[in-house]
């Protein structure tokens, strides 16, 4: 028998597509959410299930943004192929995120006996939302919101991408809450930080989450409710991003900021109290 039921496959799933992309970090929201369902955060087809439903959250970001996705692809081609096509934006841009992605995969690959261990305990977690949340609040009221899109440069892309290694060292910080407060700080606005957040993301998600897919695959979390979770993951994400992008053209993070002090401070609370280990 699966040690996940299908309704909390469920359940997970929501919680993952919901947070997986937000600046809330989706670490902590799984791993209060399995405590409080009971159940067991360390076993191993929980940390499986957990991993292969990721999956379906990074499938919403690579159909949600198809159309820039080839868009890159083609323009890079095309530089590829001609020499006078390389000063095109995208092409410049598509190189830039690849580079931007080899700082994290360099420290991930090295610095794995940490992240896997003494880095993973959940009082690292509810510490990084606190901290977190304080460098995002500073962000968003340094930042000068005046450079869109077209303006990121490969000094942007550069710093943005190392900011993901914050939430690589300091699960609970947030990769999506490190790389948007990063990108603001370089004086882009909240739409272009955010979407750079994600563009920058895909090629290290989908990195991640085949690497530990093809380890989490047979762990015993059970058919079904691995099919139901990825699923709903994969629905809710592409929601979560479209209504994130919406957000953030006229609000401000403060919101987030906020939710995640209460939820940091929340998680030290249930670790406190015996409800969740460590």
């Amino acid at each position: 028998m699966s040690v996940i039921s299908v309704s909390q496959a469920a359940v997970l799933g929501v919680v993952e597509g919901l947070t997986e992309f937000l600046p809330v970090s989706s670490t902590g929201h799984l791993k209060i959410t399995e405590g409080l369902m009971n159940i067991p955060v360390d076993d191993n087809a929980v940390v499986g299930f957990t991993a292969v439903i990721q999956v379906g959250a990074i499938a919403a970001v690579l159909v949600y943004f198809f159309k820039d996705i080839v868009r890159f692809a083609t323009a890079w081609g095309r530089g590829i192929a001609h020499r006078e096509q390389r000063h095109h934006h995208d092409y410049k841009f598509a190189w830039w995120v690849i580079y931007a992605t080899i700082p994290i995969v360099i420290v991930g690959l090295a610095a794995k006996p940490l992240v896997e261990g003494p880095l993973a305990s959940l009082w690292v977690v509810a510490g990084s939302l606190i901290v977190g949340s304080g460098f995002m609040w500073v962000a968003d009221q340094m930042g000068r919101h005046k450079r869109g899109e077209d303006e990121v440069t490969f000094k942007d892309a550069m710093i943005v991408g190392c900011s993901q290694i914050l939430a690589l060292l300091f699960p609970g910080f947030s990769r999506s809450g490190a790389t948007i407060s990063t990108a603001l700080i370089r004086d882009l606005d909240r739409v272009a930080a955010t979407r750079l957040s994600f563009f920058l993301g895909i090629p290290a998600l989908t990195g991640a989450g085949l690497y530990e897919l093809k380890d989490a695959l047979g762990t015993g979390a059970g058919a079904a409710p691995l099919a139901v979770g990825t699923v709903v993951s994969f629905v809710v994400a592409y929601a979560s991003i479209a209504w994130l992008l919406k957000f953030v053209a006229k609000h401000s993070f403060s919101a987030f900021v906020i939710y995640r002090i209460v939820i940091g401070l929340l998680l030290f609370g249930l670790l406190a109290a015996g409800v969740l280990n460590a």
